[in-house]
């Protein structure tokens, strides 16, 4: 093909000539790559790490039961179970960042910023004293000598379980029930040694922190009734005062019956004092993997009490910004139905990529504009120049002068198309030249017909 009918042809097509087909398949095979490589980083279940004790008690064999049922259930979390030796070092596991949940009880030493993700159980405090012999039959039941808490005034009381906090909160009853503290003995006991504590003579009323359902309780209760009398469940009547103070603690009531039916014990409703044992997380550990911890534990919630019926005491955690203990914000966000999508928690990154890529796009551009600003200047004098040989051609009558000039128009015209190639001129610059350059070849020919050597076998560009 001519030179001067490569114009035409460009023109023709509508635009330059489209790039590699390969090209285009491996960027969308790298596109589909990068969304597939995406996507499985995103269905992987996130892994956490519980720290829960001591080894054999109810709360540990909950969580392992829990880290099973994820398992079975195929959720998008996964628990590795740390077995500790109680909540006091399942806490500092979680303040120390080696662990992602723990569990403990509301007023033990929380980490900072802790919050709840879960209620695993209440616990209620159960007061009682012994009448002082057991009850024989045939013969009159005792009655217990101590019938209130008031008359703890210079006792002693077991409290069974080595919990620290146990005893803390023993002495916050007997302070807001108008008693001296320090006018009251306090024994502690490990829960191996109920009989032990119940045949203690010293003893005159026993203590214990745990579920309404606790068999540790309800042992501990027919010990006593069986080695020292019938027992006398002691009210705290100040249970709703103590929990307007000191918001860690509830305002419960045991309902009659609770620890046995027959006989009834207690024999009525008898009110107390409660406080939660949480999963507990700080925040370090992000919403997302909080709210699909919360949101896989309440969905096995249901099979997991299958496998064990203490499960049936998980709760959601009190979202009340002033709660004591606040839920967890990603806990929080699942249980008010407030979880942000992928899109409402992207959506800014995503417009901020999107805006980068068309800045750096446009500055791209005006960059490579800048480069080639050379070549366009060319292509505009190149314009001029055969402006300027319209004018000469039409003067001349030399054959061999129009001759060079129509090779000098060739190698303008080769230029130009490897301008436009480049990308230096546009297409609106590339039909200006054709304009031009079609007059120069009219005022050639035209030239050549005056001069006698006639138009025949020269190349002609005509507007379309």
């Amino acid at each position: 093909m001519p030179v001067s009918d490569s114009l035409n042809a460009k023109l023709a097509s509508g635009g330059r000539k489209s790039g590699s087909p390969f090209l285009l398949i491996a960027a969308a095979l790298l596109i589909l790559a990068a969304v597939a490589g995406a996507a499985f980083l995103l269905s992987r279940p996130a892994v956490l790490r519980i720290a829960v004790g001591p080894a054999g008690s109810e709360d540990q064999k909950v969580i392992q039961s829990l880290a099973q049922e994820f398992i079975t259930e195929g959720t998008p979390v996964r628990l590795t179970v740390v077995s500790t030796a109680g909540p006091v070092e399942s806490l500092g596991l979680l303040a120390a960042g080696e662990v992602d949940l723990a569990v403990g009880r509301a007023d033990e030493d929380m980490p900072k910023g802790a919050g709840s993700v879960a209620i695993l159980r209440k616990n209620v405090v159960v007061l009682w004293a012994p009448s002082g012999a057991p009850r024989k039959s045939g013969k009159k039941e005792s009655k217990s000598k101590i019938k209130e808490i008031a008359e703890l005034d210079g006792k002693r009381v077991g409290v069974l379980g080595r919990t620290a906090v146990n005893v803390t909160l023993l002495k916050l009853i007997l302070s807001e029930s108008g008693l001296n503290p320090d006018k009251v003995a306090i024994s502690r006991f490990p829960v191996s040694q109920v009989t032990e504590m119940v045949k203690d003579p010293s003893i005159d009323a026993f203590m214990t922190v745990g579920p309404l359902d606790s068999k540790i309780t309800t042992d501990a209760i027919v010990t006593t009734a069986r080695l020292r009398g019938e027992p006398a469940f002691l009210a705290i009547d100040v249970s709703e005062a103590l929990a307007h103070k000191h918001p860690l603690y509830e305002s419960e009531e045991i309902p009659g019956s609770s620890f046995t039916t027959s006989p009834a014990r207690p024999d009525d409703t008898v009110d107390t004092v409660g406080v939660n044992h949480l999963i507990v997380a700080t925040k370090k550990l992000s919403d997302t993997k909080a709210g699909a911890f919360t949101r896989a534990l309440f969905n096995v919630r249901p099979a997991l009490v299958k496998q064990d019926p203490a499960a049936s005491k998980i709760e959601k955690p009190d979202t009340d910004k002033d709660a004591a203990i606040p839920a967890h914000p990603g806990a929080a966000a699942f249980i008010d139905g407030t979880e942000r999508t992928f899109l409402d928690k992207y959506s800014d990154y995503i417009w901020g990529v999107v805006l980068l890529l068309s800045v750096l796009g446009s500055a791209t551009a005006g960059f490579r504009h800048y480069m080639k600003r050379d070549e366009r200047s060319l292509t505009g004098e190149h314009r001029d120049k055969l402006l300027a040989h319209i004018a000469q051609v039409r003067k001349t009558n030399s054959l061999e002068e129009l001759d060079a000039l129509q090779e000098e128009a060739d190698e303008f015209l080769r230029e130009t198309l490897e301008g436009y190639d480049d990308g230096a001129i546009d297409e609106g610059d590339l039909s200006a030249y054709g304009l031009v350059l079609e007059q120069f070849h009219h005022a050639v020919a035209d030239r050549r017909a005056v001069i006698g050597g006639g138009a025949a076998g020269l190349p002609r560009v005509r507007a379309s």
